[in-house]
């Protein structure tokens, strides 16, 4: 029991961090072999500029850094920073050459740069990719949620000139074997009880 009072201290310590920044888009890993990447009504946590080529940056998207997704995926839909016309094809790139466990999301508008004002909607509508097995399985092991970095495309750009923490992202649609696993983990503790 003491345990798993410690377990929620810490627990929630570590929400506290990320606390200030509001969610700027939900990943949904329900189809297998396919990533959902949904803007929230979520307001940027400060002022910053990217160009279309850097985008912006989502940490931790990966459980892995070994890169085995392929570097660059062209998705569909109207993904894009509030303010902007989507270009309909927003792009992912994992820079595969290093240790990367992040995300980069560009070519969002066709050009146009991407403003975010604090206190204002970072971004607006949904995009979806097809990814490999191996891509899909390295996203099921994410933490489940990290920063989101205004002007940044791999984890060496953190702490750059002209890089800013704008927001945080997070997975609420658990994946298929996510769901699996719990309801595994409820049969064995009612059975446990009994």
């Amino acid at each position: 029991m003491k345990n798993m009072r410690v377990m929620a201290v810490i627990a929630v310590a570590g929400m506290t961090s990320v606390a200030s920044a509001d969610s700027l888009f939900t990943v949904d890993l329900s189809v297998i072999d396919q990533v959902t990447i949904t803007a929230t009504s979520g307001v940027s946590s400060a002022n910053a500029t990217a160009s279309d080529y850097r985008g912006v940056y989502l940490a931790d998207f990966f459980g892995d850094s070994t890169g085995n997704l392929l570097s660059l995926l062209t998705g569909y839909g109207d993904l894009t920073s509030a303010g902007t016309t989507s270009d309909l094809s927003p792009e992912l790139f994992r820079d595969v050459s290093g240790v990367e466990t992040g995300v980069n999301l560009w070519e969002m508008t066709g050009g146009a740069d991407h403003n975010f004002t604090a206190g204002a909607l970072a971004f607006t509508g949904s995009a979806t990719w097809n990814v490999s097995s191996i891509g899909y399985a390295e996203m099921l092991l994410s933490v489940g949620g990290g920063n989101v970095y205004a002007g940044a495309d791999s984890i060496d750009d953190i702490g750059g000139a002209g890089v800013t923490l704008i927001g945080t992202w997070g997975t609420v649609i658990p994946a298929p074997s996510s769901m699996a696993l719990l309801g595994l983990g409820g049969l064995v503790a009612g059975r446990r009880r009994r």
